[in-house]
């Protein structure tokens, strides 16, 4: 049984911040091949699909599809405000190595 990725109080608020449930949106994190790493993330605003895990909080929703879903388990799901800017940010464990980017991974 896999351990769902985690989604943490400050991305919950972001969301809803910035009315992604009003507008009928949730956040999608998935996972696609590619970047510097040999996977990426991709995390954007989308409708949920019939397929995808939820995870819910403070009204929003944030949603993983069934092809990324392993490669996120375990993984925490946060919103960081720092100098160079905010943005939403994967703590995973399953990486071995990551790039500066922050959005590229290795397994």
């Amino acid at each position: 049984m896999l351990l769902p990725p985690k989604v943490t109080d400050r991305a919950f608020a972001r969301l809803a911040e910035i009315g992604a449930a009003d507008q009928g949106q949730a956040l999608r994190v998935a996972v696609e091949g590619g970047g510097c790493s040999g996977f990426q993330y991709e995390i954007a605003l989308d409708a949920p699909k019939e397929d995808d895990l939820v995870l819910e909080g403070q009204g929003e929703r944030v949603v993983v599809d069934a092809v990324s879903l392993p490669f996120l388990e375990n993984a925490t799901i946060d919103f960081t405000e720092e100098l160079i800017g905010a943005r939403f940010v994967i703590d995973n464990p399953n990486a071995t190595s990551s790039c500066g980017c922050g959005t590229s991974f290795s397994i």
